[in-house]
């Protein structure tokens, strides 16, 4: 496994920002880390994934990166399967799901999983994060793969926010992503304190399956929020929760 630097540390607004590549034998991990500025020491990071169709620096992403820089919290996000430099251009969500389908889904489950796994630690091997204070954020796409994550992380994961997404899945989405015997054994293997968010009209993962799903979580301290709405909608006041919540599990972790 190698890891390399791939381009200079950029500082602003208490923040600096470096992109890195860590190669592995199912192929190269593009990824971005967020760092406080100054950092007296390695800090507790925070893994961010990103939703279908968007990368590791889509505006959420970033917006979420700078507010937990800003209270002494590293951020990584790293490029979802066949999203952002993983590709030569941006793919539609009828070609990215089929590359899915082709490989196996349960199989990109694993490599997605192996891929955080890696670039945890080789930033923690670097002393530029603290790779035993971590937490996960990640709803829709980024729960599908934030889960097997942090059934293999096990109590090693601090405290993770996931939400949009289910056992059931809607009819816009190939049959061929549907795994839900894997999803539930992931779930039960969960640990680590959860807020699941659910969009109460969601129209891409049923309402139904999502509670089904939380239900099955393994952790012992988990909470339900719930907001009115399609899968595409986010209130303001659902990320200050979220923030909030990574914020003071970290913290007190530290």
């Amino acid at each position: 496994m190698a890891f390399e630097w791939t381009g200079p540390w950029t500082t602003g607004a208490g923040v600096t920002e470096r992109s890195f590549r860590l190669a592995r034998a199912a192929g190269g991990v593009p990824g971005v880390l967020w760092r406080p500025q100054p950092a007296a020491s390695a800090p507790p990071v925070v893994l961010l994934g990103h939703g279908g169709s968007g990368h590791k620096r889509s505006e959420r992403n970033v917006s979420l990166a700078r507010w937990f820089a800003a209270r002494g919290i590293a951020a990584m996000a790293i490029d979802g399967p066949y999203h952002g430099d993983r590709v030569r251009a941006p793919m539609t969500p009828r070609e990215y799901q089929a590359r899915i389908a082709a490989e196996g889904t349960e199989a990109v489950l694993d490599r997605m999983a192996g891929d955080w796994q890696a670039a945890l630690a080789a930033l923690g091997n670097l002393g530029v994060v603290r790779a035993s204070n971590v937490g996960y954020l990640g709803l829709s796409m980024a729960t599908r793969f934030g889960l097997p994550l942090a059934a293999v992380m096990g109590s090693r994961l601090r405290c993770a926010v996931f939400g949009k997404f289910g056992l059931v899945q809607g009819p816009a989405l190939p049959e061929a992503l549907a795994v839900p015997e894997r999803v539930a054994a992931d779930a039960r293997r969960v640990t680590s304190p959860v807020v699941f968010h659910v969009q109460w009209h969601d129209d891409v993962f049923p309402r139904d399956g999502q509670l089904r799903l939380f239900d099955l979580l393994g952790s012992a301290d988990k909470q339900l929020i719930a907001y009115p709405g399609p899968h595409g909608e986010t209130r303001p006041e659902a990320v200050v929760t979220w923030r909030a919540f990574i914020a003071s599990h970290l913290a007190r972790s530290a």
